[in-house]
């Protein structure tokens, strides 16, 4: 079927969307969905000119199940792909909830608090330093936050709502200090702690040797959720003390992108959960098991 004939079926097919008979139109609906994505552009016009209330619902349904198709096909390559890329691992689970996130406007945004930080940047400065610059830049000129009144809020695990509020629990301002860190290519990383997701900052020589990230030399840690203060690994055992949980060598070494993405979907499966929204709950569990 040539580009005309698919086009003239998929229009006629939606015309059809507020056909009465369930079982007709679930044939309809496994048609339309056989198109894809080029089945997108007709249903979100249809969505616009049409004001009844069946055939809105089942647009607004046949939308979500292709780009949640989208979205599923889009993380699984980034981790068949080696997770690498940790930028774009948040705009895909951005893209969950926000379809039409523009991710030029958060690079840009993103290139913005870098150049910020360059601007007052040297190369004499010693590695406390460099963060305490970070952090004014952050959270002084930028006005970035935690968000303690709405702390389990599913708004402050997208990358878009975060950049856009300048608001965010402690695994979502950790990402964009991660961000913008790697931006400016200095040596700091996850460390996947129970309870509060925290940085590191490494000797660049072990980087440089490309060591692995378990035997890096971790010189000090960050909490970017109260202002980027930074530690020592003793006050990270007192912290295991408090909570009652074993310490193991994984809370003190850098984590993986991939770990950082499966913390992020879970915030939001309990952010969901708490909400009473079982729907989407249950959706962040499918994107999750794609990265067992």
């Amino acid at each position: 079927m040539n580009s005309s004939e698919s086009h003239t079926e998929l229009s006629a097919l939606i015309n059809l969307i507020d056909e009465p008979d369930e079982t007709i139109f679930l044939k309809i609906k496994e048609r339309i969905i056989s198109y894809g994505n080029k089945a997108l552009p007709f249903l979100e016009d249809a969505l616009e000119s049409n004001l009844n209330q069946l055939p809105q619902r089942r647009i607004k349904v046949l939308l979500h199940k292709l780009r949640f198709d989208n979205v599923c096909v889009e993380l699984s390559n980034w981790y068949l792909l080696g997770g690498a890329n940790l930028f774009v691992a948040c705009m895909i689970i951005a893209k969950y909830q926000y379809p039409h996130v523009d991710e030029n406007v958060i690079k840009e945004d993103l290139e913005k608090i870098k150049r910020d930080v360059w601007l007052e940047f040297n190369t004499e400065l010693t590695a406390l330093e460099k963060v305490k610059l970070i952090n004014h830049i952050l959270f002084d000129v930028h006005k970035f936050m935690g968000d303690r009144a709405n702390f389990h809020a599913p708004v402050n695990s997208y990358l878009n709502t975060v950049m856009e509020s300048r608001r965010g629990n402690p695994l979502s301002l950790a990402i964009v200090y991660l961000l913008v860190a790697d931006l400016l290519e200095i040596p700091i990383y996850g460390v996947n702690l129970p309870e509060h997701f925290v940085l590191a900052y490494v000797d660049r020589l072990g980087v440089a040797r490309n060591v692995a990230r378990e035997k890096l030399d971790v010189l000090f840690y960050i909490n970017p959720f109260s202002g980027g203060t930074t530690f020592s690994r003793e006050e990270i055992d007192e912290f295991l003390k408090q909570i009652k949980i074993k310490a193991v060598p994984n809370f003190y070494q850098p984590c993986s992108n991939l770990e950082i993405i499966r913390r992020l979907l879970n915030n939001l499966i309990f952010a969901y959960d708490s909400a009473g929204n079982k729907i989407k709950a249950e959706e962040l569990k499918m994107l999750l098991a794609i990265l067992k």
